[in-house]
């Protein structure tokens, strides 16, 4: 699955791609170099289109819903919606079908993934990105919380975000743990944007949960680890290349 995503830019970006956009005023407008990991469920701003309009407004990583309508079941059941598989959402027996129309893409530089190699005490993390965009979208599902924050008393807004089967490429970086061999639902310019028109069918839903962006559009290097408070010894960013002795290469490596 994918719990750690980038976004090393300006929010101004966002805003030039989505014409006459209304952008929240809790959105920070120098929301740059960050890396998120899923399991703090971070705050974030998403995309969404509602009244006529392209919003950018800020939600936390991690969908509560709506059967999660006391704290006990939100602390049990959240950690299980930090992700959702593309297969199910057209499920009429998986809750994500009843959210479908509830669409949103989540502005990302790239995303880190993890490989597992035989031999190795630690995975090798890789920094993954489309090739020629400085900026993509990823598609989500987004939700209001049935019950307010304890703290502020506010309905919580929260995401998720979607992912299908790995390419060639992503099989042999995301090669372990229980979620092994997925990927993020990479999409192209124009699937993005279609993603979020409010009168899709489940027809044209189901075509865009089908697609599978081929290996050869994808950039990646190997990056130091991004989990913990370890500083890279060399001070360069976290998204910044980094080599390892003796990494075996992957059986799949781009032309």
């Amino acid at each position: 699955m994918c719990y750690d995503i980038s976004f090393d830019s300006s929010v101004d970006i966002i805003t030039s791609y989505f014409p006459h956009m209304k952008i929240e005023s809790q959105v920070d407008m120098n929301f740059d170099a960050v890396h998120l990991v899923a399991h703090a469920y971070p705050k974030y701003p998403i995309v969404i289109y509602e009244d006529g309009k392209y919003d950018l407004r800020p939600m936390e990583w991690g969908l509560i819903a709506s059967y999660m309508n006391t704290p006990d079941k939100i602390k049990e059941g959240r950690r299980f919606m930090l992700n959702a598989r593309s297969e199910k959402i057209l499920d009429k027996k998986a809750y994500w079908n009843k959210i479908r129309n509830n669409r949103c893409l989540i502005p990302v530089t790239g995303i880190y993934e993890h490989r597992e190699i035989s031999g190795w005490k630690n995975k090798v993390p890789y920094y993954v990105k489309i090739h020629g965009r400085q900026v993509f979208y990823l598609p989500g599902l987004y939700n209001n919380s049935p019950i307010p924050d304890p703290e502020t008393a506010e309905v919580i807004q929260t995401f998720t975000l979607i992912t299908r089967e790995a390419n060639e490429l992503m099989s042999q970086i995301h090669n372990g743990g229980d979620n092994k061999f997925r990927m993020p639902l990479f999409l192209s310019p124009e699937l993005e944007l279609k993603w979020l028109k409010p009168d899709l069918t489940d027809s044209e839903i189901e075509e865009i949960l089908n697609y599978c962006i081929d290996s050869d559009e994808l950039e990646y290097w190997t990056v130091y680890s991004v989990r913990g408070r370890k500083e890279r010894p060399d001070g360069e960013p976290k998204n910044a290349p980094y080599d390892y002795e003796g990494l075996p290469q992957l059986e799949y490596e781009l032309p």
